[in-house]
């Protein structure tokens, strides 16, 4: 199959590199630049493991082309923060235990940081539907919003 020029910005740094037209965006992450903190669930669409940020807005990376995010501006959990300095969603949701298996953590804190990033006074309703495409199979959702929650100045009552 013929190759084709792919060039964005990832996590901050230009990525230039010669990809088959039909290779999916989470396929390009994970096996051609080995940022694999994108976990690819359903494959479906349907549980957000798979989320990154492109030009601010979270797309499940499993749905789309590499192609169709041309050019663009993509983040990934390995681009929020760092060992060294992590992001106040990322130490939030170690505070309020809302990690559990870890699987859905990256889709989580890059659908809250898109969310946040947009509205960062967030009613309890509008992260629960920020976070509605992102499937949780270890526990209930309310460690996870009230993590997200206790970034908007808000009290949390459940810590």
């Amino acid at each position: 199959m013929d190759k084709v020029r792919f060039s964005a910005e990832i996590n901050g740094e230009q990525v230039d590199l010669l990809i088959p037209q039909n290779l999916r965006l989470i396929d390009l992450l994970r096996d051609y630049l080995h940022l694999t903190g994108t976990k690819e669930g359903c494959g479906e669409g349907e549980c957000g493991a798979c989320t990154v940020i492109i030009d601010g807005e979270p797309v499940n990376s499993c749905l789309i082309f590499a192609l169709q995010a041309r050019d663009k501006k993509i983040l990934t959990i390995e681009g929020m923060g760092s060992l060294e300095q992590l992001h106040p969603l990322q130490t939030a949701f170690l505070d309020y235990g809302a990690v559990q298996c870890g699987f859905c953590t990256p889709g989580m804190l890059l659908a809250a940081k898109a969310l946040l990033d947009k509205n960062p006074n967030p009613s309890r309703e509008e992260i629960k539907t920020a976070i509605s495409g992102n499937l949780c199979r270890c526990t209930g959702y309310s460690k996870i919003v009230d993590a997200i929650e206790s970034l908007t100045g808000k009290e949390v009552n459940s810590k």
